[in-house]
């Protein structure tokens, strides 16, 4: 059922999931951005997400999705109606061949794309900055100093991490502990419907939510879950509406998935609900809090997908 998340230990609390805008620039734009924008605020979202990478990997524009956003952010003047996420040191995307296991999350590389992203989203402050991948060359201590100035400096106001496993982000919270900070607000991996029988994606430096993970989320309440590729990269709305053959190169397309897509057409019935809404309302049966990043590909979709968690989907709907 609809709720609103608060992360603990914050002044931050939000709608069931952040408005992902990895198509900032490239499916919308302009007025179709600011319909976007302000429906989401209207329909009572609150986050909205991007990463000062998002999408460098198509030229010749650098940090679209945030130009996108400080655009609407200046003409609207709704600045203190959003949770601005942004993140930074991730592999450079723009040079002829990207590799993801090429880091560069040095300070300077961090301070470089911190004061971009100020620059771009036209704002004096982040609300939450995170490390978009880790550098295992870098201890964590160097790592959260790196944040904890930034914070002091009034540049962000809290920070996460993206991409670490359990055992870093245990680490960095020892570290946290001892110094007396208040540690990682929030943790972006990837986690969804299909995640369990799916194929490994050929990204290595993507980290999933395992077990592990769950179980380090059951116990740790102020550290907040915000799943990436949520809905699965439209495998189960490709399956549903044109068949196996739309799909047979995805990472999703295993036994295990094709059963799943048998259990979301019964949802579908049963809830009368759309594919988003069965998709999303995964993550509102989890044993934690979880906002997962959704990035619609116009208001319709958007509005469709905030209706999911008006819908009283159960923990054994999920289970396949």
């Amino acid at each position: 059922m609809i709720k609103r998340i608060r992360i603990p230990e914050t002044d931050i609390e939000m709608f069931p999931f952040g408005l992902g805008t990895t198509g900032a620039g490239l499916v919308w734009d302009g007025a179709d951005a600011d319909r976007l924008f302000d429906a989401f605020l209207d329909n009572g979202g609150s986050l909205i997400d991007t990463a000062h990478v998002y999408s460098d990997w198509v030229k010749p524009e650098k940090a679209r999705s945030e130009r996108v956003i400080g655009d609407w952010l200046e003409r609207s003047g709704k600045r203190n109606r959003v949770v601005l996420v942004t993140k930074g040191g991730h592999p450079d995307m723009t040079v002829d061949n990207p590799d993801t296991h090429i880091s560069r999350m040095t300070k300077a590389d961090m301070v470089s794309d911190l004061e971009d992203s100020l620059k771009k989203l036209r704002t004096d402050h982040i609300d939450i900055y995170f490390y978009h991948r880790d550098d295992l060359n870098q201890s964590v201590e160097e790592l959260i100093e790196t944040m904890e100035e930034f914070r002091r400096e009034g540049k962000i106001r809290y920070y996460g991490c993206s991409n670490w496993t359990t055992a870093r982000i245990k680490e960095a919270d020892a570290y946290c502990r001892k110094k007396g900070y208040r540690g990682f607000a929030a943790n972006q991996c990837l986690l969804n419907l299909g995640y369990k029988y799916m194929n490994p994606l050929e990204d290595d430096t993507l980290v999933y939510v395992d077990e592990k993970m769950q179980e380090y989320h059951r116990q740790v309440k102020t550290n907040l879950l915000m799943p990436y590729m949520g809905v699965c990269s439209g495998f189960f709305h490709k399956y549903i509406s044109k068949g196996p053959d739309a799909v047979k190169g995805s990472p999703y397309y295993t036994e295990g998935n094709i059963r799943t897509a048998e259990r979301v057409k019964e949802l579908c019935r049963e809830y009368n609900a759309t594919v988003s809404q069965v998709v999303l309302g995964f993550f509102g049966q989890q044993d934690f809090d979880c906002a997962p990043l959704y990035s619609p590909k116009n208001v319709d979709q958007l509005i469709e997908a905030m209706k999911t968690f008006e819908i009283p989907f159960r923990k054994e709907d999920y289970i396949v």
